[in-house]
């Protein structure tokens, strides 16, 4: 699979609700897990918020996740740049470029779902997560949009 460059979209609560509208301008094939379906609620009020979904439309790849009440939302700064893929070393290389100048906010290591996943914010204050897709990992969350 080669490295798919997506947006990534923080929502404030209403992810499901926008997800399903991108899904019914673009079409494609929708995935959505809650905070809870993954394990990953650390307040009952998480427990239906999306934490991860995809939407595969062709050449059109949109991601993601409501903000959990944990941490801050920022309407306007809520767009990432997600980068996927199988290539450890091509992927690597991008997430120590893109950190270089910036600050890591998560260090590029072995996530729940079984790939390799960091988030780093670079130099101009992008924001950017990478996912190492591990070929030979049962994948419950499709995390690089692939479905």
């Amino acid at each position: 699979m080669p490295t798919k460059l997506n947006p990534y979209i923080g929502f404030d609560g209403n992810a499901k609700e926008a997800m399903e509208f991108y899904k019914s301008v673009f079409g494609g094939n929708l995935t959505s897990n809650t905070f809870k379906e993954l394990h990953a609620s650390q307040d009952p009020s998480e427990d239906n918020l999306i934490m991860h979904s995809a939407l595969v439309a062709g050449v059109i790849n949109i991601m993601g996740s409501d903000t959990p009440r944990r941490m801050k939302y920022d309407l306007g700064t809520n767009i990432s740049i997600s980068l996927s893929g199988e290539d450890e070393v091509e992927l690597t290389d991008y997430f120590e470029k893109l950190s270089e100048g910036g600050k890591i906010t998560m260090p590029l290591e072995k996530a729940m779902w079984g790939d390799m996943f960091g988030m780093c914010t670079d130099k101009f204050n992008t924001q950017w997560l990478i996912n190492i897709t591990d070929p030979n990992a049962n994948q419950e969350v499709a995390i690089g949009g692939d479905l």
